[in-house]
């Protein structure tokens, strides 16, 4: 368990401390009283299994709010088991898992493969880093164009013209550059390569945009998930990967500010982060794009994440559990997104994921 996951935990359980005690009855179809960490009135208990995979990025993120949930409804076993976003993506269309984790849209012509409908559930929002490892420079600044061309192979030294250019003063070692990208099917990879395809010059970026298949030099390290990157990164001097921001704070990778679409220079934040969703509309389905959004505040690769599930199930149980905990993410989750390094979402995204629960269906 991370310190950041320990930490957000104890300001929980003092909540829930103040708020009240929980129970459970003899049998799994009792009812007893729970009190929530938001101080809600007492719940009934609810029975189920609930596994899921898919998206590291968000990964930290639901693991805090499954051992907060646990604590409300310690009836319902609830996991997570990460392996990208399209392993999420592909299990639950297939029916492995009851719930998903994704940073990227399925695409059309998969959406028929869910035989029971498909429902996305905007959870939080977080950058997407520009990590390096280059002890000698304590500030970087990069734009689309350099880091498109760095991740092509195009830019092959620290020291190239067009880095010192964005870094004037800056002293640049002729250190090789060693892009690190990731090596399975990733909601992380689709938004990193959207938005060096919207926010570079027209030509300039060649990586094909999407989970897998971006046409990566050959010669490039791979990392496995979010953390596997920032493990390449860490260890291989000269090395820079895209890792989300709650992985780059906990591995203490550098990163690069990055001007965004405004021009202006920014620095991955939280902050950053709420300023480029403050511009970004949510559509009817709940997806959303906040990525190389207005503003002179918005962090440029600013990340969407959602947990996507069945649009019904044939178990009661599943569909109530599933509520319980969507309405548990859109409550006190809330309130733990910034002590996992995430942003929380607007406050008319969650009104309209909260009516959608109704969606949710036996079926």
């Amino acid at each position: 368990m991370t310190p950041k996951l320990l930490a957000a935990l104890a300001v929980l359980g003092l909540l829930v401390g103040a708020c009240g005690g929980s129970g459970t009855g003899s049998d799994s179809g009792s009812k007893a009283s729970a009190t929530t960490a938001a101080g809600a009135p007492a719940a009934d208990q609810i029975t189920a299994t609930l596994s899921g995979s898919g998206s590291t990025f968000q990964k930290s993120y639901d693991e805090a709010v499954i051992e907060a949930f646990k604590k409300v409804q310690p009836k319902i076993a609830l996991s997570y088991s990460g392996g990208g976003s399209g392993k999420g993506k592909t299990d639950l269309a297939q029916a492995v898992d009851q719930w998903a984790g994704t940073d990227s849209l399925v695409k059309d012509a998969d959406v028929p493969t869910y035989a029971k409908g498909l429902l996305y559930w905007p959870i939080v929002a977080g950058p997407i880093t520009l990590s390096y490892n280059l002890p000698s420079v304590a500030k970087l600044t990069l734009d689309a164009d350099t880091t498109a061309k760095i991740f092509q192979g195009d830019i092959k030294t620290w020291d190239d013209a067009a880095i010192k250019a964005l870094n004037p003063g800056v002293s640049l070692p002729s250190t090789k550059i060693s892009p690190v990208h990731r090596s399975d099917a990733s909601g992380t990879t689709t938004n990193f390569t959207k938005w060096l395809s919207a926010a570079s010059t027209a030509g300039v970026a060649k990586l094909t945009a999407g989970d897998s298949n971006n046409g990566w030099p050959t010669d490039q390290v791979a990392g496995n998930g979010n953390a596997g990157v920032a493990t390449a990164v860490k260890q291989t001097a000269g090395a820079i990967g895209y890792v989300d921001y709650s992985d780059a704070k906990a591995s203490g990778l550098s990163f690069a500010s990055v001007k965004n679409k405004a021009g202006k220079v920014v620095a991955p934040s939280l902050d950053g982060t709420s300023a480029a969703l403050a511009k970004t509309t949510i559509g009817a389905d709940l997806t959303y794009n906040p990525l190389n959004a207005d503003g002179d505040d918005s962090y440029p690769i600013a990340t969407p994440t959602w947990i996507i599930t069945q649009k019904t199930y044939t178990d009661a149980n599943v569909v109530n559990a599933l509520k319980a905990f969507l309405s548990y993410v859109y409550g006190p989750g809330q309130d733990l997104a910034k002590d996992i390094d995430f942003a929380k979402l607007p406050a008319d995204y969650v009104t309209k994921a909260k009516a959608q629960l109704d969606v949710l269906t036996v079926g």
